[in-house]
């Protein structure tokens, strides 16, 4: 399966406007969409800061919304947008819903889960990195340049 370059980058950008909501709420910007059938099924941002909730990451947020949606806890024909590599939390999660597709625009060298050299993510998942790396890393970098 290869990324279908127009729908990707469409559903990244709805991603990106999640992460700009994040930014204009004071919270670090990483924003997440979850597609199923070409439909955007969940939309979610950061939320720690304002739930106090060191786990309150946009995925976490995206995955309960999209459960909620389709009325299962499995997102096995779904694909998860997010702007920054999901932490080892997140993508245990990923492992737990089954997402059929992971697409993250900015590589997370620190808190990554491609930085682990065990497998974490369920075996099906289809993983892809580097859409609109350069947009995606933008707003977080410009996040913690305002920050200083």
């Amino acid at each position: 399966m290869e990324l279908s370059v127009f729908s990707d980058k469409h559903f990244m950008k709805e991603a990106l406007k999640e992460a700009q909501k994040a930014f204009d709420a004071d919270e670090v910007p990483i924003g997440a969409v979850i597609v199923c059938g070409n439909q955007i099924i969940a939309r979610a941002h950061n939320l720690s800061e304002r739930l106090k909730d060191a786990t309150a990451h946009a995925e976490m947020q995206a995955f309960t919304a999209a459960s909620n949606f389709l009325g299962n806890k499995y997102l096995d024909e779904c694909t998860l947008y997010v702007t920054l590599e999901p932490c080892i939390m997140c993508a245990s999660a990923c492992l737990w819903t089954q997402i059929d597709k992971i697409v993250y625009g900015a590589d997370d060298k620190e808190k990554g889960f491609t930085r682990i050299k065990q497998p974490i993510i369920h075996p099906k998942t289809k993983v892809f990195s580097g859409l609109l790396e350069k947009e995606c890393s933008g707003i977080i970098k410009e996040f913690f340049r305002q920050k200083r």
